[in-house]
């Protein structure tokens, strides 16, 4: 272990998050449902059940496109979604600061509701506790979910092989940028939203098209740059990404450029990548097109049997960056 104290970057995504789960938290709580490291755990004798929970810190708690409360149904429905589940029920757990606006948390509790709503799914269960002035700034909330695995998918990391095509369902780094933005005062124009969306629906279309879709994952803390490194790691294989491929809008280039980050590595929330075989690759591209959340789907790159557990970057120049784990703080408190 190199550090004795939690830091912000702990919470990251990046590589002192994965520090802090390998060396402190799996050594102790560690077990086989657990360490297959995925966004839910299947459960039950059959594994046709699944289960996640998420927590919600972001900051501001507003920004364009949502809020905290949209963020925390559609980050638990996309956890569920990923392992191949439709969403049964939610929890909903609320730690709010002594102090808080009723008016604002009203705001919060509708916006849960409709994007419940749009998911399909009911918040269950809940609790709520409230803690002194300047203990949790403002509202923090943790969201369970359990879902029903869509018969006939097996997702999972180590699914992944050599010659698969990766996609993505649309532009990346929206989300992290918007909450940037309005963490610094950038001005933005309106057409640069949060991304945040429940993506069950897709997901359900998807797997029930191409079954043989080998692993989905939403790329959020850390984008696209963490997310790939960890699939690369768990599954063994390489990954080469096109530069020329990657669907980035330019307000959200512009807005990474000014603070400086790479926008593989900026958080996303409405946005999947999907590890498809290739003779699958343009039936699964129809079926994510006749979606709204997939209508800007396409291939970034592809796995392949040399530089295993490394993700590579093609660029516009032919040459091949490599693509590591982000190191650091990068952007924390982005949900």
């Amino acid at each position: 272990m190199t550090f004795d104290k939690i830091t912000l970057a702990h919470g990251a995504g990046g590589s002192m998050s994965h520090e802090l789960m390998d060396k402190i938290i799996d050594p102790v709580i560690g077990n086989p449902a657990l360490e297959v490291f995925h966004d839910g755990a299947r459960l039950s004798p059959g594994g046709d059940i699944a289960f996640t929970t998420d927590s919600y810190v972001v900051n501001p708690r507003f920004f364009p496109g949502g809020n905290i409360g949209k963020l925390s149904v559609c980050g638990t429905v996309n956890d569920l979604a990923m392992t191949g589940a439709e969403p049964i029920g939610l929890s909903l757990a609320l730690i709010i600061e002594e102090g808080f606006p009723v008016a604002e948390l009203q705001e919060i509790l509708h916006t849960i509701k409709n994007a419940a709503d749009e998911a399909g799914v009911s918040i269950v269960t809940g609790d709520t506790k409230v803690v002194g002035n300047g203990s949790a700034d403002g509202l923090f909330i943790n969201t369970a979910g359990v879902g029903r695995i869509i018969d006939g998918t097996d997702i999972a990391p180590s699914n992944i092989r050599p010659g698969m095509d990766i996609i993505i369902s649309g532009t990346i780094g929206d989300h992290a940028a918007t909450v940037m933005a309005s963490r610094h005062g950038i001005d933005i124009p309106d057409s640069l939203k949060s991304d945040c969306a429940p993506l069950n629906g897709l997901a359900s279309k998807m797997l029930k098209a191409v079954p043989e879709i080998a692993c989905m994952r939403d790329p959020t803390r850390g984008g696209v740059a963490a997310t790939l490194n960890e699939l690369a790691q768990q599954s063994g294989v390489g990954m080469l990404l096109d530069e020329e491929s990657l669907p980035v809008r330019e307000e959200t280039r512009g807005v990474s450029d000014i603070l400086g980050f790479d926008v593989l590595e900026l958080a996303n929330e409405g946005k999947l990548l999907a590890f498809c075989p290739h003779e699958r690759t343009e039936e699964l591209l129809s079926v994510m097109h006749g979606h709204k959340y997939g209508r800007e789907a396409c291939v970034i790159g592809k796995t392949i049997d040399k530089a295993a557990g490394e993700v590579g970057l093609r660029t516009a120049l032919g040459s091949i960056r490599v693509v590591g784990m982000p190191m650091g703080a990068i952007v924390p408190r982005i949900c």
